[in-house]
């Protein structure tokens, strides 16, 4: 599976310009195949996303890379991730030194992540069971927040959640098959908005989602 690994790296990530070190350190390090289902561990480092059960999938490696590079993270700042899946997004932040809560809405795939984190020695990511748009209040304002499915609108809570300055990653369209993945910078009281490419998510349920 490293040789898998490693080919990864250089055609999926590096081939289309991912260069920030910790993203490919991390992803070079993580056993991405002890994240999907075992029957489907030959494909887990294969250019597209699979299945995680639940109606639910781990994103493709590039999109990963991608969001995890955009976010423009320093280590030591805290994140929050709304739809932790399977935990391998929760474990490339962690590995590239970031403070790492995340949100999930399932209760049987909390809490079977919850035992993978735990059997791979991911102690230190904060999972909890809820609604993810309504964030973590209690934890936050939080330096970095990441969607990872796609809502019809930005959930205000998140926002609200943000630090100044602050970021947010969120993939959002009306079509529930198509979204744009949106990045919102708070910078002193002012909130804009950039828009960086398509994507397909699975969908934002929620309050303030679907």
């Amino acid at each position: 599976m490293r040789r898998n690994r490693e080919r990864m790296i250089r055609e999926q990530l590096e081939a289309r310009g991912i260069t920030d070190p910790r993203v490919l350190s991390a992803m070079r390090k993580i056993p991405r195949h002890l994240y999907v289902q075992e029957a489907l561990r030959l494909q887990a480092y294969e250019d597209h996303p699979l299945p995680i059960g639940y109606g639910q999938t781990i994103s493709q490696p590039y999109i990963v890379a991608y969001m995890s590079e955009q976010l423009e993270t320093a280590p030591g700042m805290s994140v929050l991730e709304i739809g932790t899946g399977s935990g391998y997004q929760a474990t490339v932040l962690a590995e590239m030194g970031l403070d790492v809560y995340s949100v999930e809405r399932l209760r049987e795939l909390h809490f079977a992540t919850q035992k993978l984190l735990r059997e791979l020695k991911y102690y230190h990511i904060r999972l909890k069971l809820d609604d993810g748009t309504m964030g973590w209040p209690e934890m936050g304002p939080f330096d970095r927040i990441i969607v990872t499915a796609g809502g019809p609108t930005i959930p205000e809570p998140l926002v609200h959640q943000l630090a100044d300055p602050g970021m947010l990653l969120i993939p959002v369209g009306k079509n529930k098959r198509m979204q744009q993945l949106v990045r919102i910078r708070k910078q002193d009281g002012d909130v804009t908005l950039e828009r960086l490419c398509g994507v397909q998510f699975v969908d934002l349920v929620g309050t303030h989602g679907w």
